[in-house]
């Protein structure tokens, strides 16, 4: 390895923190990139913000498609490398890119050619809008293949131990669509004056320079790509695993996205306030979010790189490890929605109703922060044995589950608290759920051999073991 962190070796707390920060950093990168578009569209008027908004939805549904090579590179690439198989890690990562590849060239097919039917389906009404939007939709589709890559050469740098490369790259390509946003949507200097065109523009180019940086990253700081024909017919069994990792992932995520819409539908029925309650408040909630799915793809590679080296007592204290510093991240988080609801809704909206729900919504999700970072972290646990499908059973059964509760107690009459209550006690189950799910597992597959158990005595007294 050039420069990836031997996550199989050293301090478990320190590796990990030094892994999850710089995730944690591209996430709320990746946060920014949407909310830059939003403020620059924004000063366009509402009819492009509609636009924007409308066409966006289609790259947030590109989502579920995208995790489908990006976690089958994390996982296999961080197993490989725990086992010292470079090999093996390099025909993970060229398999996960070819399938990234021809899962970007349908999607935009899709787009492109039923632009129309899509945006039609939102049934906006403004002719003006409708042709934003379907321009929009056509731009973005031209660059969605980098839209796919990026994604997946960040998860084969984490699968590789160096979270820090991905996040560079990706504030490079933040930066860049900062100072396009600008230039190309009012037409500042040489630039003519394009719109809602012009934010889709900057959008791909921040895209290709990434992809550009990613490139170049990857062949200076390891060589997982030297020599490697892109072009070379996969394997099938690969193939097959790298969508078996991916699938019940991706089907979360983009079930997950119609639940939520499903759920904002009756939401609704409380008025404009009580929809923007729940996405403020859902921007908020993001930040113990965030933190929780960077240590969580920490954990990810931490445990795919143990696995891979047979180090059941690493991946143990590991899990026990992240399951502490996330439970601190939820305790700090409930104690900040609980007793400051009000002040931290009243920095987003200062409207009398809004704020009123709004402090409702943060203070009942507020008990349930330690239990959804849990959930999130132990999903990581589940992703680097390459055991992705109970956590997401779980997710996409309770979180389902909110759709028809929500529906009911909004029949009964009991009130827009009784959904978020829903909100709440249904990721407490899931985090529950979680970390009983995953004892098992150490205790039936990691049990410690007799050399395990010197390595783990040797550990103890150099003092790296946490």
């Amino acid at each position: 390895m050039k420069s990836g962190a031997k996550l199989t070796e050293g301090k478990i707390v320190k590796s990990l923190i030094n892994l999850a920060l710089p995730i944690m950093g591209t996430s709320f990168i990746q946060m920014a990139y949407n909310m830059t578009d939003m403020i620059w569209i924004g000063r366009l008027g509402s009819s492009s913000v509609a636009a924007v908004g409308t066409a966006g939805f289609f790259t947030w549904l590109a989502m579920a498609f995208i995790l489908i090579p990006k976690i089958g590179a994390e996982i296999g690439v961080s197993q490989s490398i725990g086992s010292n198989d470079k090999e093996q890690a390099r025909c993970y990562a060229r398999c996960s890119i070819q399938i990234a590849a021809v899962l970007a060239l349908f999607y935009s097919i899709f787009l492109i050619v039923f632009r129309k039917n899509l945006i039609g389906f939102f049934g906006l009404g403004e002719e003006a809008v409708v042709d934003w939007a379907m321009g929009y939709l056509s731009i973005i589709s031209l660059g969605m293949v980098f839209y796919f890559l990026n994604p997946v050469f960040t998860g084969i740098f984490n699968g590789y131990g160096d979270s820090r490369a991905p996040f560079w790259v990706n504030a490079a390509g933040l930066l860049t669509n900062i100072v396009l946003d600008p230039l190309l949507i009012f037409g500042l200097g040489p630039f003519p004056e394009m719109g809602v065109n012009g934010t889709a523009i900057a959008t791909v180019i921040s895209q290709v320079v990434a992809f550009t940086l990613f490139i170049y990253m990857i062949k200076i700081k390891t060589d997982l790509l030297v020599t490697m024909n892109i072009f070379r017919t996969p394997k099938i069994y690969r193939v097959k695993r790298i969508f078996t990792l991916g699938m019940p992932i991706a089907l979360e995520n983009g079930l997950f996205t119609i639940f939520t819409m499903i759920v904002a539908r009756v939401v609704a029925q409380w008025g404009s306030a009580a929809i923007a309650v729940q996405k403020v408040g859902a921007q908020v909630e993001a930040i113990s979010w965030m933190t929780s799915v960077g240590f969580s793809t920490a954990l990810g590679a931490f445990t795919g790189q143990n696995y891979g080296a047979g180090k059941a007592h690493r991946i143990t204290r590991g899990f026990f490890a992240s399951m502490g510093m996330v439970s601190a991240v939820g305790a700090a988080a409930t104690f900040a929605f609980v007793f400051w609801a009000e002040p931290i809704f009243k920095i987003f909206i200062n409207e009398k109703e809004a704020l009123l729900y709004g402090a409702d919504y943060l203070r009942i999700l507020g008990y349930s922060q330690i239990l959804m970072c849990i959930e999130i972290t132990a999903s990581g646990a589940f992703n680097g044995i390459g055991k992705t499908l109970p956590p997401s059973i779980v997710g996409i059964v309770f979180t389902g589950m909110r759709v028809p509760f929500a529906m009911w107690a909004a029949s009964k009459g009991f009130g827009l608290n009784a959904i978020w209550w829903i909100f709440s006690m249904t990721s407490i189950i899931k985090g529950i759920i979680l970390f009983v799910w995953f004892i098992p597992q150490i205790k039936r597959g990691y049990g410690l051999g007799e050399s395990e158990k010197g390595d783990l005595m040797e550990e103890a007294k150099k003092g790296i073991i946490i």
